[in-house]
């Protein structure tokens, strides 16, 4: 559904992807996991046309998405910190953002009702808390049906019951054969809700295989120490895994 080729990038004389290549398809819920500065947040950005690669092509169900914006209104994109109008009302920009998309008519308002936001329409967003932003940015992502979910720290700020809230939303749409990409630094819950893993490591990819083979691969039965090899691997710049990373 989305397929990366050979995407570089460079800031200045930083080169932040290097001849980067992935496919990611429907019905699975991709893990996107690196250090800082590995190049994950750059990938995300040039998917969703807010950052133009040097070379290279995205494609989104089969076509360029160079010089075309259209496609954006398949993708639900949840940021890791929403920035809104300080002085819009939570039903205002709930409101203007449905008025930006009039071919749909019919929105997902589970999460709306889920946390409570139906009853604090009124709200100015410069008074509300973090988490209750962030609830905002959740419904928001789901709200239009998209068939592609990128969600970056979905769950940073939420109280106990609102992650718990969200990650049952996001296994139903993976279950219902969605393409969903989460960035997350908590491994436990990358574990929960996605079923293959990606390893960026200095703008390349490092692993990308199903949360199964990386077990299988580094020989470890919990996700985070499977995970904690991986890094350990690719800080040793002569491992002999790497090739067999990066060919799983």
């Amino acid at each position: 559904m989305i397929s990366v080729q050979h995407i570089h990038k460079k800031f200045g004389k930083l080169e932040v992807l290097k001849d980067f290549n992935l496919e990611f398809e429907s019905g699975n819920s991709y893990a996107l996991m690196g250090p800082n500065g590995s190049g994950k947040t750059t990938l995300i950005k040039i998917i969703l046309g807010m950052v133009i690669p040097n070379s290279g092509e995205i494609m989104v169900q089969g076509k360029s998405i160079k010089g075309s914006y259209a496609y954006r209104s398949n993708i639900g994109y949840m940021p890791q910190i929403g920035r809104y109008p300080d002085n819009i009302k939570i039903g205002q920009l709930f409101a203007m953002m449905q008025d930006m998309r009039p071919e749909i008519k019919e929105y997902d308002m589970e999460l709306v009702e889920a946390f409570g936001l139906n009853e604090m329409m009124d709200k100015p967003m410069h008074t509300l808390s973090g988490g209750t932003r962030q609830k905002v940015s959740a419904a928001l992502a789901f709200m239009f049906r998209a068939d592609i979910l990128i969600l970056d720290e979905p769950t940073a700020g939420l109280d106990p019951i609102a992650v718990e809230v969200l990650k049952n939303k996001i296994k139903k749409e993976r279950d219902s054969g969605k393409l969903i990409l989460i960035t997350s630094h908590i491994l436990s819950e990358l574990e929960e809700l996605t079923n293959h893993a990606i390893y960026i490591f200095e703008g390349d990819v490092f692993f990308n295989d199903s949360v199964n083979s990386l077990k299988e691969i580094t020989g470890e039965d919990r996700f985070s120490t499977a995970i904690a090899r991986l890094m350990e691997w690719s800080l040793k710049k002569n491992s002999p895994k790497k090739t067999e990373l990066k060919n799983a």
